[in-house]
């Protein structure tokens, strides 16, 4: 993998995304946004990092073109907005329209919904994109991995999200 994006929308668990950013390693090129609703988010979870990401509102970025050849993308935290509209092909902001260049040039999507319980609507919106190759993974305990504080399953959740994206990494204990 050569370039990935990574986007924090409005959902609780914004810090998980940044977790996330941190495990890329440096030889990926990794292009971040964060939308309008992920700022709110986190400056209620009093998330204090400092961040230069592109802007949600620019449509068109360079991440917004599949000639650009982004390999995947991931939306951790992803809002359940925001699945709704990738799900119905609302391209409205860089977010959604990234993913919506992901499911057009079948590219890997990775959506981590932060959001329980899931209601029937969210369900048929998750299968829908589930359906069309993108991957569904919302941040489960994996209680066989040996988990004994919060740090250690966020680690989890982060590795999780590395193999689903296809990058190597050492943050959990695998089953055995």
């Amino acid at each position: 993998m050569k370039k990935l994006t990574i986007a924090l929308s409005g959902a609780s668990g914004i810090e998980l995304g940044w977790k996330l950013i941190e495990a890329i390693p440096g030889e990926i090129e990794l292009f971040v946004v964060a939308t309008e609703g992920a700022s709110v988010v986190a400056q209620r979870e009093g998330v204090k990092r400092d961040f230069r990401a592109l802007e949600d509102s620019d449509i068109g970025a360079c991440i917004a073109s599949g000639s650009f050849g982004c390999d995947a993308m991931a939306i951790v935290p992803c809002s359940l907005n925001t699945l709704a509209k990738i799900a119905h092909g609302i391209a409205d902001n860089l977010t959604t329209r990234a993913a919506s260049v992901m499911l057009k040039e079948q590219k890997r999507l990775l959506l981590a919904p932060r959001e329980m319980p899931f209601g029937a609507i969210m369900l048929e919106n998750m299968l829908k994109l589930s359906r069309l190759g993108v991957m569904i993974s919302p941040p489960v305990a994996g209680y066989y991995a040996g988990i004994e504080t919060l740090e250690m399953m966020e680690d989890f959740w982060v590795g999780k999200w590395l193999d689903g994206l296809g990058i190597a990494h050492e943050l959990y204990q695998r089953w055995k």
